[in-house]
């Protein structure tokens, strides 16, 4: 089956992109004129404009929505109001194969008690929001709106001033949101880049004209397009997760350090049990960062080796790191091994080891809040 395409595909095609699929969408990784490495520099130094799209959208509304969104959930919605996003995770239910597990992680703005939007990754939206109308009470009604929204990001410091100029809301505290239903363009205040940004959530048939918008407004301020490539290289800076590498089914929050959005007294959650047995008895393997001088670059399944060359844990991202000029990682890491920071370790790179010294991302300073 042929990848979806993004309502701003066209547009993308015109802009010299370099397309690929990514989680059954074809998306630009790259645009002629730059590349990535250029657009990683406009995020970090001006501003850069993402199409996201790929990402899934989906509602659940009626009477007690956001009370049951939270029962199945990780994250606490009650540390939430109106008009708030919130970080969290979907995670397989005690009782299943790999409970605790990470299905997938997600972004819920709350607009009320009856009201609720998520947006899921791409490869993983439908199963999300199944899982949620399978487990929905009566009344409560989820609907899928992937084909129907797109998301676009601008990121970066000079962001601001490009929604400011584009007529957008801008004044936001982090993980706020203005805008909704039936309004032009919702603005939160979020990304994935560890720049101020902003996601903007647009009906399908008006994602073209507001891109055109930002384009045009984010001229002076050294706004360029910038492909899933650059997303990658930025985030993985910050040691965000992916799901699929640092996050999935058989990588817990609690292995992935993002215990930090599980709603630990909540009574009710997906895996609660499971993930709550697991933190009691310490993870057998914990997330880290890893750093390499060298010229060698880590890549996600390679093997991370002791003094001695035994195995002690698998990288789960590797790149390039643009704002560093050297390699980094993060890697899953045997915690009987007792990697600490500072310590040397190493990375198989096509049979030869390469020296990696262990960190605690994020790799550069974070600018979000």
């Amino acid at each position: 089956m042929s990848p979806r395409t993004s309502p701003l595909h066209d547009r993308h095609v015109a802009a010299g992109a370099k397309l690929a699929d990514f989680g059954g969408w074809s998306m630009p990784i790259e645009y002629a004129g730059g590349g990535v490495l250029a657009e990683h520099a406009a995020v970090r130094e001006a501003a850069g404009l993402f199409d996201v799209s790929h990402l899934g959208t989906g509602t659940v509304r009626g009477p007690g929505a956001a009370a049951f969104v939270d029962a199945c959930l990780t994250n606490d919605l009650s540390r939430i109001g109106p008009g708030q996003a919130q970080y969290t995770l979907c995670c397989v239910p005690d009782g299943e194969a790999d409970a605790g597990g990470v299905v997938d992680d997600l972004i819920v703005y709350l607009h009320g008690p009856d009201d609720v939007l998520l947006v899921p990754n791409a490869a993983n939206a439908q199963e999300v929001l199944t899982r949620l109308a399978d487990a929905a009470p009566a009344g409560v009604i989820v609907t899928d709106r992937h084909e129907e929204v797109a998301v676009l990001a601008v990121q970066g410091p000079r962001s601001p001033a490009v929604l400011a100029a584009a007529g957008l809301a801008a004044d936001l505290a982090y993980m706020a949101f203005a805008g909704g239903e039936g309004q032009e363009v919702t603005v939160c205040r979020t990304g994935y880049t560890g720049e101020h940004g902003y996601e903007l959530l647009v009906a399908a048939e008006r994602a073209g004209e507001l891109w055109d918008r930002l384009l045009e407004a984010g001229a002076t301020e050294g706004i360029r397009p910038c492909g899933l490539g650059a997303r990658d290289t930025l985030r993985t800076e910050m040691g965000y997760p992916l799901h699929g590498h640092e996050l999935s089914r058989s990588i817990t929050p609690v292995q992935a350090r993002s215990g930090w959005a599980v709603g630990w007294r909540k009574p009710a959650f997906w895996g609660r049990e499971a993930l709550l047995a697991e933190r009691e008895t310490g993870p057998a393997r914990l997330l880290w960062g890893l750093r390499a001088p060298g010229r060698g670059i880590p890549r996600p399944g390679m093997a991370v080796l002791d003094a001695d060359g035994a195995r002690v844990g698998e990288v789960t991202s590797g790149t390039f790191s643009p704002s560093l000029r050297t390699g980094i990682a993060l890697a899953l890491l045997d915690t009987a091994a007792s990697p600490t920071e500072g310590a040397a370790l190493a990375v198989d790179v096509r049979g030869r080891p390469q020296p990696v010294e262990v960190v605690r991302p994020p790799f550069v300073p974070s600018h979000v809040r």
